[in-house]
């Protein structure tokens, strides 16, 4: 048990982080979302009641919408562009082996099985990463976007407006204010990290390059 856990901690550690601060967040979202239905003379809910209203839909699907266009994004830029010095960067002067083909390891018997197949699917395949956040990304902006307009309808109720649809709701400026100041942080962090990278260290990290290599090596 200690060498499976050991062989997973990261996945492991990370996903214990995440359910101790998405339970905070629940917590915490509950008793301000009563304070403020309180304010308004309206009545207290549940958590159940709390878990499907609009207002956690719309916070948590914001939240998660930002982050997996951040990953999405950089597995792309990173496949593309480059940094001198950054160890988010690949070399700039030798082949990286993410670039190898993998065409011309399909005969591999430890190969992963998309790769031995091949065709199609190899072609879906060498792009699942990126995929994967793309369609998390979609799916989480949909998401933030239903439970922003019920958020917001709510809010028109209590003061004397019309409720808005899914569609109205992703052309108010409310909508775009809610996704850009999440989606601008995100960048901002990682370019943060790939110029960091060229001259700070973290010893032992796999995001840093060795403490001793030059500014100017690229790559980890």
């Amino acid at each position: 048990m200690r060498t499976w856990i050991r062989e997973r901690g990261l996945l492991l550690a990370n996903l214990i982080l995440f359910l101790m601060f998405f339970v905070g967040m629940i917590i915490s979202g509950l008793q301000v979302y009563n304070a403020d239905q309180s304010e308004h003379g309206q009545p207290v809910v549940s958590l159940g009641g709390y878990l499907t209203s609009g207002d956690f839909v719309e916070a948590t699907f914001e939240n998660w919408e930002s982050e997996f266009l951040q990953m999405g994004m950089y597995v792309v830029l990173t496949a593309y562009l480059f940094q001198k010095g950054s160890s988010e960067s690949k070399p700039l002067d030798r082949p990286s082996p993410q670039d190898a083909d993998p065409r011309d390891s399909q005969n591999r018997s430890d190969a992963p099985w998309p790769v031995r197949h091949g065709g199609w699917l190899l072609k879906v395949y060498e792009n699942s990463l990126a995929g994967l956040f793309f369609l998390l990304f979609m799916g989480s902006l949909i998401l933030h976007a239903a439970g922003g307009a019920a958020a917001y309808s709510a809010d028109q109720s209590v003061h004397g407006g019309g409720p808005v649809s899914f569609w109205e709701y992703l052309g108010t400026s409310q909508f775009w204010f809610e996704s850009m100041q999440n989606w601008q942080s995100e960048f901002l962090a990682i370019a943060v990290m790939v110029g960091a990278s060229v001259y700070l260290r973290q010893r032992g990290s796999a995001e840093s390059k060795p403490v001793a290599e030059p500014h100017h090596a690229t790559g980890a």
